[in-house]
């Protein structure tokens, strides 16, 4: 008798929603400089108060020794500072169990509410905090995965970085949603548009635009949206996950081995059709884009997308999601967006879907099926379709928009 399926439990929806926050947050790793330097006058420069400050700035500049982390220093040095005035005896650099409580308990002192004896200080300063001790323990456990938090249940030995642990992650998110009730508006990535994806082209094509700025960027973009894909699941193509079809210029084929939703294999491919009606978005001609950018020099196998120089030399380097990130803030910085900061790798994937559901007319189903959601991922997507800080410049228009025959309806 084969296994019935179940339903998702609510415990299955959890994890998922935390596990969605995790990655949106990862999304935003190149603006995070930016995040934690604005939230810089939330931790007074306090070295000298007493010996829990003067201890803390000696362990913290002894550890973060980069000059462009003036803001990183600050935060940790005041998370230290905080836990040795409680205990004089707290180790900054001991990890066990109770790290992700501490790290909360600091949090809570800087963003609870003034009425309890805190700060009362914004959700984005939690944000900033949460990065900043990322930094901290990514660095004094630099052997450990940084995408990972769990403990050994049979020696109590912890593994990863304590910012990502389950009590972290519910932690934040309570603490964004009771934040949001109190009319402050949350921090999650911004979908990119159609309009925006325009943009980018033009951006990436203009009349003066060097060789390297002509470069993959603009087709890395594009498979991200089209394919709602994550940036690292876009670095990982190959040459050999194209499948072009013999004779036809009319459509591509798309294969990943795997991805994080399919760990032991995807079983199915993309096809991705020419688009004549518009050509900004075309994947076909992003193909052929690429293939003048590198040139006839390149071999036609292993990563895709290769790094090229600032002279539009091509690198034998894969790209990383880093770089993407870098240059996707460079590109909307270059456009005039002041709102630069909102956006991050998971832009693309949230705004794709509601592309496929706005411009094209799919269901939610078929978003599930083309993005490859399970079930349970499914349940939290509603959260790709909408967010407090995507585009709603024409919300007063909606109705107006919609048939005479059809509001009559």
């Amino acid at each position: 008798m084969s296994q019935m399926k179940t339903s998702p439990t609510e415990e299955d929806i959890a994890a998922e929603t935390l596990k969605l926050w995790l990655e949106e947050e990862d999304s935003l790793a190149e603006q995070i400089n930016t995040l934690i330097n604005g939230a810089v006058q939330d931790f007074p420069d306090e070295d000298d108060k007493d010996e829990a400050a003067k201890y803390a700035a000696e362990i913290a500049r002894a550890v973060i020794t980069d000059k462009t982390r003036e803001g990183h220093l600050r935060i940790v040095k005041a998370y230290i500072a905080f836990h040795m005035r409680k205990n004089t005896k707290w180790d900054a650099k001991q990890v066990n169990s109770a790290t992700p409580f501490d790290i909360t308990s600091f949090i809570i002192q800087k963003c609870g509410e003034k009425e309890k004896g805190c700060e009362g200080k914004k959700y984005s300063t939690a944000v900033s905090t949460r990065a900043a001790l990322t930094y901290w323990y990514r660095t004094i456990r630099p052997n450990e995965s940084v995408s990972e938090w769990r403990i050994d249940s049979s020696t109590g030995q912890c593994y990863g970085l304590p910012t990502r642990s389950r009590h972290v992650s519910e932690f934040m998110t309570g603490l964004e949603k009771t934040k949001a009730k109190a009319g402050e508006v949350s921090t999650s990535a911004r979908a990119l548009s159609l309009s925006d994806m325009h943009n980018l082209y033009d951006h990436c094509f203009r009349p003066n635009a060097t060789p390297a700025e002509m470069r993959w960027g603009i087709t890395a973009y594009l498979f991200a949206w089209l394919l709602l894909l994550r940036f690292e699941e876009v670095v990982r193509l190959q040459f050999e996950s194209i499948n072009m079809i013999p004779g036809t210029r009319e459509y591509f084929e798309v294969q990943l081995s795997t991805r994080k939703s399919a760990q032991t294999g995807v079983g199915h491919a993309w096809t991705l059709h020419a688009n004549d009606t518009d050509p900004k978005i075309c994947p076909v001609r992003a193909l052929i884009r690429l293939a003048v950018v590198y040139g006839e020099t390149v071999s036609l196998t292993g990563a895709l997308f290769l790094k090229v120089n600032k002279n539009g030399a091509i690198l034998q380097d894969p790209i990383t999601t880093s770089v993407i990130s870098r240059n996707l803030t460079i590109d909307l910085q270059n456009l005039g967006y002041k709102s630069w900061t909102m956006y991050g790798t998971h832009s693309f994937r949230r705004g794709g879907c509601q592309h496929r559901i706005k411009n094209k007319g799919w269901t939610v189903d078929m978003v599930a099926a083309w993005g490859g959601w399970s079930q349970v991922e499914a349940i939290t997507m509603f959260r790709y379709f909408y967010s407090p800080k995507d585009n709603h410049e024409f919300m007063a228009d909606y109705d107006r928009n919609v048939p005479k025959r059809q509001r009559l309806e």
